[in-house]
């Protein structure tokens, strides 16, 4: 390590280094016992801080280092006292030749240890061969890593070879793992040590073998050091060649589900042609019985040209006094008279973003054919896009360009309108001129667009948001007129879901909206569709709602609640889909009751006949659509949001501007801010404020929404606490860590305790487990998603103890759809996906198709007896890049909150508890396993040495930088 370097330009690792080496030193002159601060700053400075001629940092920074890393505690009297486990942390000379966890009275441990962590060199320097000798393998070599796959639980043999291939003596003196780990074994015939060292002739070959074996699946690694000299004189200066190993131990079906081909990044060639000439396709047919007028004017909103210049300024890459003003504007704190201009800037930030995402989907030489089934159509193979990625919906459009055109510097693009979306298919009309041309197979270049409409709904929200004057809804204050009171007094002391309705009823936050904070399996929804059923019960004059929800199927859920509870009219209930909406994908309860659903037409019923329902549910986008149709400001006297933590403040906005009468109405958002909010791409706007929805904004910055000593103010808010999901076991985390441990365990008990006595729980009655595995994130093809194999093997092998050895020892049946599995990444899902489909027992099993397995985001608002998640994570250096695209779980609470909060019966964790445990929620949860029993696999008693370790090793991985002195 480079003592050069100015205390504040060390690292925490640079520090350590340092400190290891003073404990080297003291232990060295046989002054390890001295534990006087004093005295052991005066041997620092005046013995050790100069003893190589290059200054070490100050007393006080090292001293610091070790304590942090608890490797050093310091008393109040002024004593310090070293642990005595810090050798066993670092590289051990081998005891009789066998790497075990060596005795504490062993001396030198560190020798080679900080000539390799501390390298003050590139990867490649302290890896290659070098002096004359070379170190090889039986197996190949890449990139000085070793790699031994095992698909059996044995003892495995792999044979080093040190050999001299220089024509003078060398000396070999020393080798060791830089780290005691339990699965690997080190020895040779000679005994090589420092004190016997072995003399390599020219030509000489020497023998080294690692035995490896290991009971759990995973990947093992080791990072060996092998020491050579010259001579045996002391003076003469050792150097070291470094070999990685990776011993992965894994099932035959883990190897089958292994990279497909190496990954490369995607680099999609781009050409801008001098001349571009669009061919128009022809557009599906609207409905001739679209009946609802267009009254209310939708602008373009085009983004402005110097959006993207300004996006350069915020990454840093330059700067730019003439975009001052908007910077001050995004920096600004929101308020009614910056709304509309800051919302404005924010959506066009994120709209640059998203047309910068769109185009990583862009596709060189692929092909189409002619459909069969309707004469005029294309069909384009789009595989991902039933998994919206992209999202290509009925309506949309693509641009093609021939691949043999691509290169010109005019070229002519087909505008292909989508006319159908089905499975991984895309069927698209184009103009008649390319349809003259077209024989099957032809190769094209694929543009993908982005749909702006709901951007630019979003855009006219805000804009209407300011000229209705909706500050008292959006920005409200405590009204400074009586307060209302219940109507029955009796209820002030019953159930918060009673609460919540009679104050939406009684109208006590108008014209603030009123919040109903949703934790999760606290019955929200229900809870909405009760208050819209005693708002249209109590025949309050006028009373029209409208109930929206962000998604479609969150919308679904909130019409079929009502059209199936009792004391509606579901003729009163109409539910309003956009013209996008694949009728394919409706519940048919939906459809057989009322809704512009027609055979396979989306319809529009006049405004008239749409405002005689007294209830209309759509989705935020789509009641857009009824500002568009001129319904009169105020018509609907209440309008409800459930899910309103999902959707951006314009896009909530979208229901509210234009409809709601901002002195009468009142505007009910149901949600909870500490589960996942709007997906975004932009980081800018996430980092000013687009990711925060109008719920969470209201509920952390609007004083009426705050939390008092001990309770929310009811007449704005209330916070539901009966739980009825998750066994409390399952439920204690979460409660604990984002619901200040108010929620109470109410779930049915012969459901919730279903899994107590399971016979491959950990601890009988705790039904969570956290199985630790060290897995590997893996890459494949030009996809940047990642998996990991062996946490696949660990959930297949659950899978088959929950669906094959079912009802017995007094666990009742569960059938495959009441199985959910969860991971953060869309190659992980994929992956396992198709490992069941690969195992012969579980793809027979009856119903294994209804199985969902999909990603945090597709379990939001959902449950299931048993959740099963895969974390991925076992790299370090992607932690980065998950929290910087807000994926993955660590560093991001509100994913781990939904994924903990799903289970009902039983909840199992897969993954990687050394990474996980640097997230201190996941740290958390990993030690409440640990403590009530429900932690297993991978041993993690010696885990702060092995962090350290794993450290370590990212610096010599991922940065490839120099942290020491050059030696060969």
């Amino acid at each position: 390590m480079s003592r050069k370097k100015r205390n504040n330009q060390l690292s925490k690792a640079d520090l350590r280094i340092v400190g290891f080496d003073f404990i080297e030193f003291l232990e060295e002159s046989e002054r390890r016992s001295i534990t006087d601060r004093t005295l052991l700053k005066d041997i620092y400075n005046k013995e050790f801080r100069d003893r190589d001629g290059v200054r070490d940092p100050n007393f006080s920074s090292v001293l610091f280092a070790l304590r942090n890393c608890r490797k050093a505690r310091i008393t109040r009297s002024g004593h310090v006292y070293f642990n005595t486990s810090v050798r066993t942390f670092h590289l051990l000379p081998l005891k009789e030749k066998t790497v075990e966890r060596p005795p504490a009275q062993n001396k030198h441990n560190r020798k080679v240890s900080c000539s390799v962590v501390a390298l003050f060199l590139p990867r490649s320097v302290f890896i290659a061969d070098k002096g004359g000798v070379r170190v090889s393998s039986e197996l190949q070599i890449e990139d000085g890593m070793i790699q031994l796959f095992v698909k059996k639980a044995e003892i495995h043999e792999l044979k080093l070879f040190v050999e001299n291939t220089g024509q003078a003596p060398v000396y070999f003196t020393y080798y060791s793992a830089l780290h005691w780990i339990q699965y690997f074994i080190l020895e040779d015939s000679r005994r090589v040590t420092r004190n016997n060292p072995l003399r390599l002739e020219p030509s000489e070959k020497y023998e080294v073998t690692l035995r490896f074996k290991a009971e759990q699946i995973g990947v093992y690694s080791a990072t060996l050091a092998f020491e050579f000299k010259e001579n045996t004189q002391p003076a003469t200066h050792p150097f070291h060649i470094v070999r990685f190993i990776q011993a992965e131990y894994r099932s035959e079906l883990a190897a089958l589900l292994g990279p497909v081909e190496p990954f490369r990044p995607k680099r999609l060639e781009t050409y801008e042609p001098a001349w571009c000439n669009i061919e128009e396709g022809n557009k599906p047919e609207s409905s001739a019985q679209n009946l609802l007028e267009f009254v209310v004017s939708l602008d373009d909103y085009i983004r402005p040209s110097y959006i993207s210049d300004l996006a350069e300024v915020l990454k840093g890459n330059r700067s730019s006094p003439k975009h001052q003003k908007q910077k001050s504007l995004l920096e600004s704190d929101l308020s009614f008279h910056n709304y509309m201009d800051r919302f404005d800037l924010l959506l066009y930030l994120e709209e640059d973003q998203m047309c910068l995402d769109i185009k990583r989907y862009d596709k060189n030489d692929v092909s189409m054919v002619k459909d069969h089934k309707e004469k005029g159509l294309l069909v384009l193979e789009l595989p991902g896009v039933s998994e919206n990625r992209p999202s290509v919906l009925r309506g949309d459009h693509l641009l093609l360009t021939k691949s043999e055109e691509v290169k010109r510097s005019t070229v002519t693009k087909y505008k292909g309108y989508v006319h159908r979306v089905e499975l991984d298919q895309v069927k698209l009309h184009f103009s008649r001129r390319l349809l003259d041309d077209f024989i099957d197979n032809m190769k094209f270049r694929v543009e993908f667009t982005l749909n702006r409409l709901p951007l630019r709904l979003q855009h006219r929200a805000v804009h209407m948001a300011v000229q209705h004057e909706l500050r008292d809804v959006l920005f409200p204050v405590v009204k400074q007129y009586g307060l209302f009171q219940l109507f029955d007094r009796k209820l002030d002391n019953n159930h918060e879901q009673k609460t919540a309705v009679c104050h939406i009823v009684a109208g006590t936050s108008k014209p603030a909206p009123y919040l109903v904070f949703g934790p999760p399996g606290t019955g929200k929804t229900v809870t909405i569709v009760e208050a819209i059923k005693q708002v249209k019960l109590k025949n309050i004059p006028g009373a029209f709602i409208l109930a929206c929800a962000p998604s479609n199927s969150a919308a679904d859920q909130l019409c079929e609640k009502l059209i199936t509870s009792e004391h509606v009219d579901a003729g009163k209930i109409y539910r309003v889909y956009a013209s996008s909406r694949n009728p394919k994908d409706i519940p048919k309860i939906v459809i057989v009751k009322n809704s512009n659903v027609k055979g396979d037409t989306i319809i529009f019923p006049c405004k008239e006949d749409l405002m005689s329902y007294k209830i209309l549910v759509s989705t935020l986008v789509t009641a857009g659509r009824l500002v568009g149709g001129g319904f009169p400001v105020g018509h609907f006297s209440h309008i409800f949001v459930d899910e309103a933590g999902h959707a951006v403040e314009p896009e909530t906005i979208i229901s509210v501007a234009g409809l709601l009468n901002a002195k009468t109405g009142q505007l009910v958002l149901a949600g909870d801010p500490k589960q996942l909010g709007p997906i975004l791409r932009s980081p800018f706007a996430i980092k000013y404020g687009l990711g925060l929805s109008l719920l969470e904004r209201l509920m952390t910055q609007n004083e009426l929404y705050q939390k008092g000593t001990t309770k929310y103010d009811s007449r704005y808010v209330t916070k539901l606490l009966q739980n009825y999901r998750s066994h409390p076991s399952i439920l204690k985390i979460p409660n604990e860590l984002f619901y200040d441990g108010e929620l109470v365990p109410c779930a049915d008990e012969i459901i919730s305790r279903q899994y107590c006595m399971w016979e491959h729980l950990p601890k009988s009655g705790f039904p969570v487990i956290f199985h630790g595995v060290i897995g590997k994130d893996e890459r494949e093809s030009n996809s940047p998603s990642f998996f990991n194999t062996s946490e696949i093997d660990i959930m297949i092998d659950y899978l088959k103890k929950l669906l094959l050895t079912q009802a017995k020892k007094g666990i009742a049946k569960i059938a495959p759809k009441e199985i959910g599995i969860i991971a953060p990444y869309r190659k992980q899902v994929e992956k396992i996906r198709k490992a069941i489909k690969m195992h012969t027992e579980l793809k027979s099993c009856l119903g294994i198709e209804e199985m969902k397995v999909g990603s945090v985001e597709e379990f939001q608002g959902q449950e299931r007896k048993v959740i099963i998640v895969s974390t991925v994570r076992s790299d370090k250096k992607h932690i980065i890049l998950d929290e910087t695209f807000s994926i993955g779980f660590l560093k991001n609470e509100k994913r781990f909150n939904v994924a903990v909060t799903r289970a009902k019966s039983l909840l199992i964790m897969v993954g990687n508890p050394i990474i996980l445990q640097t997230d201190a929620n996941w740290g958390r949860f990993i030690n409440y396993c640990i403590e009530n029993g429900g932690y297993t696999g991978y041993d993690i008693s010696n885990l702060e040495e092995t962090e350290a370790v794993v450290e370590r090793l990212l610096a010599l991985n991922i940065h490839e930088e120099t942290i020491g002195k050059a030696w060969l």
